[in-house]
């Protein structure tokens, strides 16, 4: 009874907590496949590269399939909290084949990241600006993020972020070191 109870909790402080979080190579994908399984594995990957100390409270994952403490699995299908959680525009949905998450668990605007492993034949960079500008014309709640960035890893996935500066500049930095052929496509203040 304790255990579903806590689940319980937990469920609702997430999806309570989305709230302030949310609304808040080459250009074209080659046929070469990835050394990456799929979008999760790409994100425990830059985790694996984190110092103890720079470890945060997280949560990864859609709201019905929410993991504490580390990245999640993201149901593609569900369009709206992919632009809601994760600022991926509803028309770039599409584009991709599967998805990972990890967010701060106080507060999304605090941090944000994304996995995308995109079709073949996407183009990288188009995809890169749509979410660019939608990040840059969202309307924040809950406290404003510094910035954001984009990360091509291999033509095959997207890796997208935002937050506090200290946090972005972290990930970043283990994203390149950890990541066969990542490349930084956006990294940008988000004013």
């Amino acid at each position: 009874m304790k255990k579903v109870t806590v689940l319980l909790l937990a469920a609702t402080m997430i999806f309570a907590l989305s709230g302030c979080g949310g609304n808040q190579g080459g250009a074209e994908q080659g046929s070469e496949e990835s050394r990456y399984g799929e979008a999760l594995e790409v994100l425990n990957e830059v985790l694996g590269g984190y110092d103890e100390n720079d470890l945060f409270a997280m949560y990864g994952g859609n709201q019905e399939n929410a993991v504490m403490d580390a990245p999640g699995k993201f149901d593609i299908s569900k369009t709206e909290e992919l632009d809601f959680a994760l600022g991926l525009p509803a028309d770039r949905v599409s584009d991709i084949e599967d998805a990972a998450s990890m967010i701060h668990l106080m507060n999304a605007n605090t941090f944000t990241a994304a996995a995308y492993r995109l079709k073949a034949g996407t183009d990288v960079d188009a995809f890169a600006e749509a979410v660019k500008e939608g990040l840059l014309a969202r309307q924040w709640l809950c406290g404003h993020p510094d910035t954001m960035v984009i990360i091509n890893v291999d033509g095959r996935y997207v890796l997208t972020a935002f937050g506090v500066a200290e946090l972005m500049d972290t990930f970043k930095n283990n994203a390149l070191d950890a990541l066969d052929g990542a490349q930084v496509i956006t990294d940008a203040p988000i004013i």
